[in-house]
């Protein structure tokens, strides 16, 4: 069972024409019987003839500190299917014991990781290659706020990673640095500073060609918030209007779901509305409304990672999976190991 792949395949499609392969086939003629040297360009279009599912397989990766920070993974059909999921380890670049790991975002296969906080690297587990940013050198005071954004521009055919970087303090934002860094220049440039109030998230959202934060303009968590976005090809920013939520407010999350944005809107003791913003359609729809159990405790779900062809929605909770089924408002949690985040990526041959 796949999931719903976070960019488009045919930005995947045009990476892969760029991969540099050497290859050797037995020919076809039986007469012959010789093996023949392919050309790139003939092995470029039966990869891109094969049907995704053959070249792509989709993945959830997992945080754990147990004791020190370790990535797993695991596929989406054994997390779905199987009663008990076995994990493995993955090695990621700069492993080090006691090293603060998260993944900021993944694009077309690639993922963005963050060590330490202020070191990012772009890895692809799948060919096991990774880079390693040039610092983004910030001079602020000691203590400010890391944020970071990961996403891919298809004008331009480029991977950008964006570095927010605020230093505020009870009454709100007072200073405020933006980074993007162009995968293919490899180098940062400033750019316009985000005045649009504190950042929740450590890292943002992408969809539909930009980054997306929740930000607002006081530290008190009641106060009124906004969606802002970035788009990485003007780097101009836009504030993303936002659905019409009702009363009874008591949290929420702005998350992605199968490549567009989402909120996760909670009404305390009594559900949690999911809510996904169409890219095609341009407007918020309302796609499950997930009841509150007495047996879940105070906690609130998170990261809505994918919706099944059967309606099943799998979420974060607590440190575990979560899978809810809308029909009979039933839940289950596939047995796995606790963590402290996930995400969702497709594996790809897509090089760095």
């Amino acid at each position: 069972m796949e999931g719903k792949q976070i960019c488009s395949d045919s930005s995947a499609n045009n990476q892969l024409k760029k991969t540099k392969a050497t290859t050797h086939l037995q020919s076809q003629t039986p007469s012959l019987g010789e093996i023949v040297d392919l050309p790139e360009e003939i092995i470029q279009d039966i990869l891109l003839r094969l049907p995704v599912k053959s070249l792509l397989k989709s993945r959830i990766i997992f945080t754990l500190l147990n004791p020190t920070y370790t990535l797993k993974q695991c596929s989406v059909d054994s997390l779905m299917r199987e009663p008990l999921v076995v994990a493995p380890n993955v090695d990621f670049p700069n492993q080090t014991p006691h090293s603060t790991v998260w993944v900021v975002g993944s694009c077309n296969g690639i993922i963005c990781l963050a060590i330490d906080e202020d070191d990012v690297f772009l890895w692809n587990p799948a060919t096991r290659k990774s880079r390693q940013l040039p610092s983004a050198v910030v001079e602020m005071k000691p203590g400010f706020y890391y944020s970071w954004g990961f996403g891919y521009c298809e004008s331009e055919g480029d991977y950008k990673v964006v570095g927010l970087f605020c230093d505020y303090d009870d009454g709100g934002l007072r200073e405020s640095v933006v980074k993007i860094y162009s995968l293919r220049a490899d180098s940062w440039k400033r750019i316009g500073d985000f005045s649009f109030g504190v950042p929740y998230d450590d890292t943002g959202k992408f969809a539909g060609g930009k980054l997306h934060f929740a930000a607002s303009k006081g530290m008190d968590f009641g106060s009124s918030w906004n969606i802002v976005s970035l788009d990485l090809e003007s780097e101009a920013y836009g504030i993303v209007e936002q659905p019409i939520y009702g009363e009874g407010f008591s949290d929420f999350s702005l998350e992605l779901l199968g490549g567009c944005l989402s909120i996760l809107y909670v009404y305390e003791m009594k559900r949690t509305d999911l809510w996904v913003l169409k890219e095609e359609e341009e407007s918020w729809t309302r796609v499950a409304s997930i009841p509150y159990s007495s047996g879940l405790g105070n906690y609130v779900y998170s990261n809505p990672l994918l919706i099944m062809p059967n309606g099943e929605i799998l979420l974060v909770f607590s440190g575990s999976f979560l899978v809810y089924n809308p029909k009979d408002d039933s839940f289950r949690w596939p047995d796995v190991e606790r963590f402290i985040e996930a995400d969702i990526y497709f594996e790809s041959l897509v090089p760095l």
